[in-house]
């Protein structure tokens, strides 16, 4: 069983940073596609980032340029590096691990971001 917490949102005016950080319950990287999602008030939840096994990253349209993910792999934590915010950016954040091999799949409880002046 794969446990993810996530933690680091909260709340930044328009232009701020955040970084955001997915705990995960060990070195898991190796076998799962890490992502960050994200689910807007009256909104379907949308894909974010990805970085897989190998380090490759991935982004949505929306974010590409702004937001970075990464992976600490002393610390077994995945990172969300959102910069140039803006208040569209609003939502609340999951980490999610997915290994499409064993169709396995493991979210978060999710961090709220408001983004306002």
């Amino acid at each position: 069983q794969v446990q993810l917490v996530e933690s680091g949102g909260g709340l930044v005016q328009p232009g701020g940073s955040l970084l955001l950080s997915c705990a995960t319950s060990g070195n898991i990287f190796r076998f799962y596609d890490m992502n960050w999602f994200r689910q807007a008030p009256g909104k379907q939840r949308e894909w974010v980032a990805a970085i897989s096994g190998g380090g490759n990253t991935n982004y949505a349209h929306t974010v590409k340029g702004r937001f970075t993910i990464s992976t600490d792999n002393a610390k077994n934590a995945v990172h969300l590096q959102m910069n140039n915010l803006k208040p569209e950016d609003t939502a609340v954040y999951y980490c999610n691990a997915h290994n499409p091999l064993i169709s396995q799949e493991y979210w978060g409880q999710g961090t709220q971001v408001t983004v306002s002046s």
